[in-house]
């Protein structure tokens, strides 16, 4: 145990991880010259191609120093404030941590919030300052924000650069020395930390775990403390670059282990293993159900494909754990489902690979997040999408999800952010200065708010400087209605949405006129009203095209003309009875981007 040092890297989006962790293979000749290629750990070619980490990976590197080998276990780790729950997990798994620094753009809020959950679990820190090889790198600068962040010497700060290699020597060199092998009983009953899972189509879920305490051998019966599923272990072994196969391992380990499960939900982040016969007395700390945030609704555009989509669907949660679905249906999109995602960059990952591995064109909804609703009898109902809404006279209170919310930006933004959080209902919490220049604004802010625009919008009024990070805090009542949207009085439920009472006029207006210019023209006139309850708040026209009967009269009496224009108009009521309005594509994303 005192060779294996286990370490994870904590950094920003587009802070340099991947490309970093790239040369630390190159130089431990994990991955020969024939395998390599640039993000070598970002399997996906969607993460390839954003340059983000989706899913988290292990891989085991062999390295030498003073004549003496050593197992070095590099977790990674997502870089998105959506996929929060798993960074913490492979924190867990960890003695110590890289924190990457972009030497041109400083410390960011992601960073932050990861170093704070480093820091609790007493993970020893090396700062790394990435991209060194950058003209626009402010080395001093940032260096002094490292050193006011955590409190280390300029000494202990490696300068480093991903692209050409320098630092990685130092790099690798400082992991051997600062972190502590792992602590741990070989001993002991069995106790090993799941912290990430994948699916294989032939072997069903393979789960990645660090053992804390014991052995496993090939051929265990182990048990998941959390699903109190039993299993037998069929493999187990380490993880390279493809996976090879150990007869056993022991305490301070990482590995997988494959044992023929075929649903991934009996494999959950976080869950502890042992052994059936001889169990630990208590599962290790931190496991939590991931719980979704945001909650959309996905359509097939054709309705023939609702099949395919279930089981493309059922493909991308073998996957993706942390997606939840449950059917549902819709006046205006027929079947579908109700989807549960992380947050919103989950859900547009989600929507790409519906769209590039399983070749499914869907719609989704306006996204929403989940309301509490405490009713006039005394219970307390959870809802989801604000079609599912009782009626007003048996609700007491609605109260929504609020977060808190940490920016860190250059001093020269902070006016207009603060104007832009308190336009989204925000509170201030506190203000605090990093340095001369940079500043943390802590808000507490209701989180359907920010579903919709707000990262866009803080990315360009700070000309991409501002990082947001947040987490849950608690649910609080709220003055919210529901607001319908009326196609000649017949409701489309999927342009439903709860918004607060202040703000209701002003959507409805604007959601009646976008849908005016986006409804094409019909033969009759189509109305579009937004209602609160059975109270009318806006309304618009889509004027009918009409055919000029009364063309053919040049002249003669007016009741002539009179006559011709009753008999269209019949036959427009007439039309309009039977006729029904589509509601383009269009107009389902355009009230996304209402500003």
């Amino acid at each position: 145990m005192n060779n294996i040092r286990n370490f994870c890297i904590i950094a920003h989006i587009d802070h340099g991880k991947s490309t970093l962790a790239d040369r630390l293979l190159q130089i431990t000749n994990t991955v020969s010259e024939r395998d390599m290629h640039d993000q070598v750990l970002d399997s996906m070619e969607l993460e390839q191609e954003r340059g983000i980490t989706i899913k988290s990976h292990a891989i085991q590197m062999d390295y030498e120093l003073d004549g003496l080998r050593y197992k070095l276990n590099l977790i990674d780790t997502p870089g998105h404030v959506d996929f929060s729950y798993e960074v913490s997990r492979s924190i867990a798994a960890c003695e110590g941590a890289l924190l990457i620094i972009d030497a041109s753009q400083g410390i960011q809020a992601q960073t932050i919030s990861n170093l704070y959950q480093a820091l609790e679990h007493d993970l020893e820190i090396i700062p790394v300052m990435n991209k060194m090889d950058k003209e626009s790198a402010m080395p001093d600068k940032v260096s002094e924000q490292i050193i006011d962040l955590i409190g280390c010497d300029h000494d202990d700060i490696i300068e480093a650069s991903g692209k050409t290699g320098m630092g990685v020597d130092k790099i690798l060199r400082r992991i051997v020395e600062r972190i502590p092998p792992p602590k741990g009983d070989p001993e002991a009953p069995l106790q090993a930390l799941i912290f990430d899972s994948v699916f294989n189509t032939f072997r069903g879920v393979i789960a990645y775990f660090k053992i804390a305490n014991g052995e496993i051998r090939k051929g265990d019966l182990v048990k998941f403390v959390a699903t109190k599923k039993e299993y037998i272990a069929d493999e187990v072994g380490i993880l390279r670059l493809g996976m090879e196969s150990r007869d056993i391992l022991s305490a301070g380990d990482v590995g997988y282990i494959i044992s023929g499960i075929k649903t991934a939900r009996e494999v959950k982040v976080g869950d502890t293993i042992t052994h059936v016969r001889r169990p630990c007395e208590a599962a290790i700390e931190g496991f939590e159900e991931v719980k979704p945030m945001v909650f959309a609704g996905i359509y097939p555009i054709d309705s023939d494909d609702y099949e395919d989509l279930r089981n493309a669907m059922d493909k991308l949660q073998l996957n993706d754990a942390s997606l939840t679905f449950e059917p549902e249906s819709s006046v205006a999109l027929g079947f579908g489902f109700r989807c549960g995602f992380l947050g919103l960059l989950h859900m547009e990952i989600i929507q790409d690979r519906l769209e590039r591995e399983f070749d499914m064109n869907v719609i989704t909804t306006v996204p929403n997040v989940s309301y509490q609703l405490l009713l006039t009898n005394g219970e307390t109902l959870r809802v989801y999408n604000p079609s599912g809404m009782p009626a007003t006279t048996v609700i007491d209170t609605i109260e929504e999800p609020y977060i808190r919310a940490s920016i860190i930006t250059a001093s020269e933004y902070i006016g207009s952010i603060m104007t832009l959080c308190l336009d989204k209902r925000g509170n201030l919490i506190s203000q605090s200065y990093l340095t001369a220049e940079r500043v943390e604004l802590i808000f507490d802010m209701p989180l359907g708010e920010i579903v919709f625009d707000f990262y866009d919008k803080l990315k360009s009024i700070s000309r991409g400087y501002a990082s947001f990070d947040y987490h849950i805090h608690d649910f609080r009542p709220a003055r919210l209605v529901r607001l319908d949207i009326l196609l000649n009085g017949e409701m489309v439920d999927a342009l439903s949405t709860l918004i607060h009472f202040d703000n209701a006029y002003t959507f409805g207006r604007r959601m009646c006129e976008k849908l005016r210019e986006l409804i094409p023209r019909q033969q009759f006139d189509v109305a579009i009203q937004a209602a609160i309850g059975g109270k009318i708040i806006a309304r618009e026209t889509v004027k009918a095209v009409r055919k000029d009967v009364t063309a053919k009269c040049y002249g003669g009496d007016i009741t002539r003309k009179r006559k011709l224009l009753e008999k269209q108009k019949k036959g427009k009521k007439r039309m309009k009875q039977v006729g029904n309005v589509e509601v383009p594509q269009k107009a389902f994303l355009a009230v996304l981007k209402l500003d």
